[in-house]
């Protein structure tokens, strides 16, 4: 097993250049899996993780979170960054607090999200989240990366303007990478790129676009979120009910 500094020095160094895809587990055997393939990196997803539960995404505790976290990191050799959603925290305070335990997880890296619920926090808020973030992980005296993440696209709120606006803040304060989840248009995505000066992060789910498409506006990593999960579960679903009404398993 690789050391977690080596592994958090190689998901560092994979950030230096060229786009790499970040696929999303939520569990240790879809993990070794992605691994053997040959992936350099993996993800959490919150969405797969929250399913696999029985719950719906946004339910689970910081403490079920960080527990699934340990598990993936345990799985491989394979740095793992944390969808650490909004910090599970309403205060900055508490948002250090749970970046330390985080960080505690052996992950490579973690990502902050700038909503509550449906709405975004306050931009002047927001910024000083990702800094109370920023501080934690600064004190812990890990190498582990700090992804800023503007929602906005995601929950229904497409300002490109303002999501520039906030992943700019964000930078400053200390984020590592950028991700606005939810944009689709390859030139928005491309005008992204060029007016940020950090490794940006784009969704590949919903988009119809190919990883080498983002690569070549500038793209620096490409995840899918809770894809793979939602691939696997209506697998499972279709399969299921094909027992069901017909007592018989796919070919």
């Amino acid at each position: 097993m690789t050391s977690l500094p080596q592994r958090r020095a190689a998901f560092r160094s994979l950030h230096q250049s060229g786009c790499f895809v970040l696929p999303n587990p939520w569990d240790a055997g879809g993990a070794l899996r992605l691994a053997k393939l040959g992936f350099k990196a993996l993800a959490s997803t919150s969405a797969g993780a929250a399913w696999a539960l029985g719950r719906a995404d946004g339910e689970l505790s910081v403490d079920t979170v960080l527990n699934h976290l340990q598990q993936l990191v345990a799985a491989t050799d394979l740095p793992v960054n944390a969808d650490f959603e909004a910090g599970f925290a309403d205060t900055t305070a508490a948002v250090a607090v749970n970046v330390a335990r985080c960080i505690d997880t052996g992950v490579a890296g973690l990502s902050i999200e700038d909503r509550h619920g449906k709405e975004l926090h306050p931009f002047e808020t927001a910024v000083h989240r990702i800094r109370a973030a920023r501080d934690a992980i600064d004190r812990s005296g890990q190498d582990v990366m700090l992804i800023g993440r503007c929602e906005s696209f995601f929950i229904g709120q497409p300002d490109f303007d303002q999501t520039l606006a906030r992943l700019k803040a964000y930078g400053a304060a200390g984020a590592d990478c950028l991700y606005a989840p939810g944009i689709k248009d390859l030139a928005l995505i491309a005008r992204l790129v060029k007016a940020l000066d950090k490794p940006v992060n784009a969704l590949l789910s919903g988009t119809g676009l190919s990883v080498s498409e983002l690569a070549g506006v500038g793209v620096r990593r490409v995840s899918v979120g809770g894809s793979l999960a939602k691939a696997s579960w209506t697998a499972f679903d279709d399969a299921a009910q094909l027992l069901y009404t017909e007592g018989r398993l796919p070919a």
